[in-house]
């Protein structure tokens, strides 16, 4: 399943915004697929931080091909040793087994979250063991399909900010303005930027100041790498 968006979303970021709208022309459709599954995205973001998005994978597969199904009962019936085998840090173990636990014993509504604001739902979310704010929104998009998700703290979205519209910066104040712009549908705008980024438009390149672009450059790859991935997880 693709992350879902049509004619209307297209329609009007085009409008909102004439050089997002020659960006869309020249990429056409961005398709990302996405984990509805919220437990199981919630465990594999875990797993995927501060890893290459090959060993993500090959952890995450290892983990579905060991517990067959991935949810709260087959990750406390493991248990810490077995988790770990698949690849993870102990500390990642900890987490995970530390949400599940929460899970099963009630203290931690995970259903409840789909009825929550984004802003209420990053916020439980976060309030959770290896979950983040960028970890949070990469949820809200790759699994809730949130509409709305503009993530500051993602640095390939800067670096495709940067790209379209020839700016060597982008300061929190120059963010909200784009992110005023592209509500409600920010979520498809990330997915432009975010092929921006990762080079879908060749002669476009990035205007940040020289002497810091190849160390922006390397991260904003790896992210949108990491996106992509996330995207993608089956």
């Amino acid at each position: 399943m693709f992350f879902q968006y049509g004619e209307k979303e297209i329609s009007y970021l085009k409008q909102k915004d004439k050089r997002l709208s020659e960006v869309i022309d020249k990429i056409g459709p961005v398709k990302r697929h996405v984990d509805t599954d919220l437990f199981s995205a919630v465990v594999h973001h875990i797993i995927g931080q501060q890893i290459s998005t090959k060993a993500q994978a090959t952890i995450w597969q290892r983990m579905k091909d060991g517990l067959g199904i991935v949810n709260a009962d087959t990750i406390i019936q493991a248990g810490e040793n077995r988790l770990q085998s698949f690849g993870m840090t102990f500390r990642k173990v900890q987490y995970i087994t530390d949400f599940a636990r929460k899970i099963k014993d009630g203290t931690f509504d995970l259903e409840g979250i789909w009825n929550k604001s984004d802003e209420d739902a990053i916020a439980e979310l976060i309030s959770l063991q290896g979950i983040g704010v960028w970890t949070a929104e990469m949820i809200l998009l790759f699994c809730m399909q949130r509409p709305n998700i503009f993530s500051y703290g993602d640095l390939a979205i800067l670096r495709g900010i940067r790209m379209v519209y020839h700016h060597r910066k982008i300061d929190r104040k120059l963010f909200e303005k784009y992110r005023r712009r592209f509500s409600p549908y920010c979520s498809v705008a990330s997915l432009y930027f975010w092929a921006v980024a990762g080079g879908a438009i060749p002669e476009m390149k990035d205007y940040a100041p020289k002497a810091k672009n190849t160390l922006q450059n390397k991260k904003a790859i790896k992210s949108s790498r990491t996106v992509k991935n996330i995207g993608n997880a089956k």
